[in-house]
């Protein structure tokens, strides 16, 4: 997958890593940057085209949609990370509506375009994903899904011509990583590491110096065998109709 000329959407782009995903796909040539989020958004290169998208709401999605015609790259980066001691099953519900819902809808919601165009969904994860964070308990409950939810749709588009991949961060210095007192990557770096992964054909991106040594054992660990095993298992004619 190459960046240059190609149509892309990102969800939570107006901060942190996605402002910086959408700095840097710019910085390798993108047609089209379609940047959602939840508040104003004012960016001074004109190709890109702010739209207002909560990834909770159904119905946004579906006006979003409508109202893109083309897309080549979805990035769900759009996420939601509150400190928790599991005793909310309320705060569990939410990260659960972002961080693993939202993405799915997203998905879901834009594969006709992704087929029409042999492109790529990419999933903004977390090495929380892999192991749980226990001051981020439910965050990490919504990553281990939402990588689950990665693997599964992987499975399911791969016959339609698209490509589902998974980012396996390390802590990021972003508002959501504010608290915490531990070596931080630069969003930007960090950007740069998502999209390299992308152009080489990765499945699991591993895009910053805290995630990747954990590629090369993730990628020939048990868990990745299984995926393999059980992908083979997949009928041809099985495709997800929306």
């Amino acid at each position: 997958m190459d960046i240059a000329n190609k149509t892309v959407l990102i969800t939570g782009a107006n901060r942190g890593i996605g402002r910086a995903l959408v700095d840097e796909i710019l910085r390798r040539g993108a047609a089209r940057v379609y940047a959602g989020t939840r508040t104003p958004m004012q960016h001074h290169d004109e190709r890109v085209s702010p739209i207002w998208l909560d990834v909770t709401s159904s119905a946004e999605i579906r006006q979003a949609a409508d109202e893109i015609d083309t897309l080549d790259i979805l990035i769900n980066n759009a996420g939601v990370a509150i400190p928790d001691d599991l005793s909310d099953t309320d705060i569990i519900e939410r990260h659960l509506a972002v961080n693993l819902l939202g993405g799915l809808r997203m998905s879901l919601a834009f594969l006709p375009h992704l087929e029409r165009s042999k492109g790529s969904v990419v999933n903004t994860l977390s090495l929380a994903a892999i192991a749980p964070l226990p001051v981020v308990p439910a965050y990490s409950i919504s990553k281990a899904a939402a990588h689950s939810m990665t693997q599964t749709l992987r499975m399911f588009v791969a016959h339609q011509g698209v490509t589902d991949h998974g980012v396996f961060l390390g802590p990021v210095d972003t508002e959501m990583t504010r608290g915490f007192d531990i070596p931080k990557t630069s969003p930007a770096l960090a950007a740069a590491g998502v999209l390299d992964g992308l152009e080489r054909g990765e499945e699991d991106i591993f895009p910053d110096p805290a995630s990747e040594p954990a590629a090369q054992g993730w990628r020939i660990g048990i868990a990745k065998v299984l995926e393999g095993q059980f992908a083979a298992l997949m009928p041809e004619t099985v495709a997800v109709t929306v």
